[in-house]
């Protein structure tokens, strides 16, 4: 669990709260059921117009990554790229085909496989650059369905606020009526500009930057495998992903032939 993503958004709902409660308001006045269905439901029935369906869903779905942490192995990966780049350099490239099968990142898996079927560099960089894009792309939708949503939900606040305003109306003639009922009329847009800032909008830029970590892992495992497919040195290799790996702490060389061999044998 993302816990500090979690305990963020609760510390802000009870600083929003305990504020509300020290200039003496009554905490009632912020639970308005038709406020929420208006701000949330219009909000979600806007989206719908916006994005297919089953964008929707695979958005939401998506949303789940900003409060579930998942185990990351990139490492593991870099060290099945040089330990591949140590064995293509002693059997060559044609040696792989019996470690393919035991690769365990499909993007790796399927760029060996290139690199074994065709010999040309340029070649296998342009198609394994047009998959990373389409990935892209797919992954950033996610993104931009919520940007949407946070736009939405602060203008659908403002409906529920003109509803409000307009049933209060009628007391016109009655100040303390009409004065409680324009505070309630205006937590509509309290929860359409909360919803959009607290939630909406925040998830958007983790899923970017998730996709962002995506592409750049992509990136990296695509230098290796076309500089496996030039059969370059294991060393050279390592020393290209260099900048990756001490952008992820903790990373140790290891021996190609030992500890990196793990991953394509077991």
């Amino acid at each position: 669990m993302n816990f500090s993503a979690i305990i963020a958004i609760f510390a802000a709902v009870v600083l929003i709260l305990f504020s509300h409660r020290t200039e003496g308001a009554s905490m009632v006045s912020l639970i308005q059921p038709s406020a929420i269905m208006i701000v949330l439901g219009g909000t979600f029935c806007a989206a719908v117009v916006n994005f297919k369906p089953s964008t929707l869903v695979n958005a939401i779905k998506a949303s789940l990554d900003v409060f579930v942490e998942k185990d990351k192995p990139h490492m593991n990966v870099i060290d099945e790229i040089i330990y591949l780049a140590h064995q293509a350099r002693v059997k060559g490239l044609f040696g792989l085909n019996n470690l393919i099968d035991n690769i365990q990142d499909p993007f790796l898996k399927r760029g060996i496989q290139l690199s074994i079927d065709f010999n040309n560099p340029q070649m296998i960089y342009d198609i394994l650059k047009a998959e990373i894009s389409y990935d892209e792309e797919e992954e950033l939708i996610n993104s931009r369905v919520f940007e949407a949503l946070g736009g939405y939900a602060p203008t659908f606040g403002i409906v529920g606020a003109v509803f409000g305003l307009i049933q209060i109306m009628g007391y016109i003639q009655q100040p303390d009526i009409l004065a409680q009922g324009i505070a309630v009329a205006f937590v509509s847009t309290l929860y359409g500009v909360g919803f959009a800032n607290l939630l909406f909008l925040p998830i958007a830029g983790k899923l970017k930057m998730n996709t962002r970590e995506k592409i750049l892992f992509k990136e990296v495992v695509l230098q290796g495998i076309v500089s496996i497919q030039m059969e370059e040195s294991p060393m050279v290799i390592e020393e290209k992903l260099l900048a990756y790996l001490k952008y992820h702490n903790g990373y140790h060389k290891t021996d190609n032939t030992t500890q990196a061999g793990v991953y394509c044998t077991r």
